[in-house]
């Protein structure tokens, strides 16, 4: 072969493989980004947006969602980070980690001449294999008073222990039984507020004001109505105003819309929310009998008010009802007061399911915000954990199911083995990024937790960020969810076949736009 004809082999090989260098160089530079926030020694990152605007944090998916990335294998994973928050509230930033080092691993071994279908191959094996043997591992959370809960907890709060301590007392209001409900996000109960205290509310916090100032500040042993429409006469078109029958027909829809707050008022309501706006006549009435009144209540925060106080939400028709049938739509909270300083109305103690809310402070918004951001992560973990059990943390499960994914290796056929080499690499990643941010030897402090588990017969054994000796996970109290993890390992291992299995990219064309016109795409 001449010269020529092997510069031009080579040509084709690097030709074929910009495709999957570029994309992998775009997972790499994604997980770069949020590697060093990884384990209790990991810094924080400043995302700045053009107006100056700034956040502090060590949240992967804040970092994740917030960073400006154009490469659509930079999107690929950053849809994977949302995925995971969406469905555990935790582990972004593992994920994203493991993922850059199997993705990083495999183009390595392509580069070198492997088929990506091997390494495919290799890889859903070892994916398999370790999410079984992680399944395996785990604890079950005997309950909500098991210390695992508060160490779970402690650690997704990154060791704030006020917020770990409010976590838990508010999984054990709401209770296990709710927080095991897969329509549940337990992390949705936490309300952050500037110049709030840390409490845990018995109830549900309604981000409105009441109607005006005349209206009652505070309600004890109070009838709530939830109306899930406008407080309004049913309306009639203008066109009908012009018509005698049309005219009285409004006369007849106001005196029935006086008669039906009037109903509102003899049944002792004490509190009404209203999906949209009220009516100034029904403002007025509903005022002067020491009503409060809360309008443009936001759906969700509707629904929640009407479960705890075991109401049944009406529409403005249902008010035509007779006051017997109307009292049925009732609910009853034991205490209903507008905070004025928070522009918030807090309904205690209802009388239907127990809800719990869980309000965090902080001096400035930008401290709040991560505050708020911790408080979710912990509730997150903490759900997660309930519903899957735990696992230790600290990196040391990752390293435990590599050394037995390891293992396959011998049982695999042909260069499909190397793709199991990927998968080991990504689950070592972990723990040499946690010590690596710790300011230890990553490479030396792998090698000594696989030779301590080994020779101890534990998987729980890990690197103490703080002396650089190895210990015990579980003893230590470095504990995290089963959910979290394996969500973690199974997204990786998504991100990294997609990204291997393109080897093309290809511009799409612009779609047409108007009639027959074609938008000119530029280049």
């Amino acid at each position: 072969m001449t010269l020529k004809q092997q510069a031009s082999g080579g040509a084709e090989v690097n030709e074929r493989l910009a495709a999957l260098v570029s994309n992998a160089n775009a997972i790499r530079a994604i997980a770069s980004a949020v590697e060093n926030t990884l384990g209790p020694k990991g810094l924080d990152t400043m995302l700045v947006d053009k107006f100056g605007e700034v956040i502090i944090t060590n949240d992967g998916v804040t970092i994740l969602t917030q960073m400006e990335a154009n490469h659509p294998a930079a999107r690929m994973l950053i849809n994977i980070a949302k995925a995971q928050q969406e469905e555990v509230g935790d582990g972004t930033t593992t994920a994203a980690v493991m993922a850059g080092a199997m993705v990083g691993a495999g183009v390595e071994l392509v580069s070198r001449g492997v088929p990506v279908a091997r390494v495919i191959e290799g890889l859903r094996a070892g994916l398999k294999k370790g999410l079984a043997l992680m399944k395996e591992k785990s604890r079950p959370v005997a309950g909500l008073d098991d210390p695992a809960v508060r160490q779970v907890a402690l650690v997704a709060g990154r060791g704030h222990e006020d917020i770990a301590d409010l976590v838990v007392q508010a999984a054990r209001l709401i209770g296990r039984e709710k927080l095991s409900d897969p329509s549940f996000k337990f992390a949705d109960i936490v309300v952050a507020q500037e110049g709030a205290e840390n409490q845990v509310l018995s109830g549900v916090i309604i981000t409105k004001e009441r109607l005006n100032r005349q209206m009652p500040r505070e309600l004890e042993n109070v009838q709530v109505l939830v109306i899930d429409d406008a407080l309004e006469p049913e309306e009639i078109e203008d066109e009908a105003l012009s018509t005698e029958s049309g005219f009285a027909r409004y006369l007849e829809l106001q005196n029935q819309f006086r008669e039906n707050v009037r109903k509102i008022i003899e049944l002792r309501v004490g509190l009404v929310l209203v999906d949209r706006g009220v009516d100034d006549l029904a403002e007025e009435m509903l005022t002067d009998a020491g009503v409060m009144v809360v309008q443009r209540v936001r759906a969700r925060e509707l629904r929640k008010a009407a479960e705890h106080v075991g109401a049944r939400m009406i529409k403005r028709t249902g008010l035509k009802k007779d006051p017997a049938q109307l009292e049925q739509y009732l609910g009853r909270a034991r205490r209903v007061f507008n905070d004025e300083k928070l522009e918030q109305v807090w309904i205690c103690e209802g009388a239907g399911k127990p809800m719990a809310t869980l309000v965090v402070g902080a001096a400035t918004r930008e401290v709040v915000g991560e505050r708020e951001r911790i408080a979710r992560d912990a509730a997150a973990a903490v759900q997660a954990a309930i519903k899957g059990g735990v696992v230790p943390g600290g990196g040391a499960l990752e390293i435990a199911v590599a050394r037995e994914v390891e293992k396959l290796r011998a049982g695999v056929r042909g260069m499909a083995a190397y793709g199991v080499d990927c998968v080991v690499e990504a689950l070592r990643r972990p723990l040499a990024q946690i010590v690596a941010n710790a300011g230890f030897n990553p490479l030396e402090k792998v090698g000594d937790v696989i030779a301590a588990q080994v020779q101890a017969g534990n998987d729980a054994l890990a690197i103490d960020c703080d002396t650089g000796e190895v210990c015990d996970m579980y003893q230590a109290g470095v504990i995290d969810p089963l959910l979290v993890k394996s969500y973690a390992f199974k997204a990786a291992g998504e991100v990294a076949e997609a990204i291997l299995r393109i080897d093309t990219i290809i511009k799409k064309k612009e779609e047409k736009v108007g009639e027959g016109r074609e938008v000119e795409a530029k280049t």
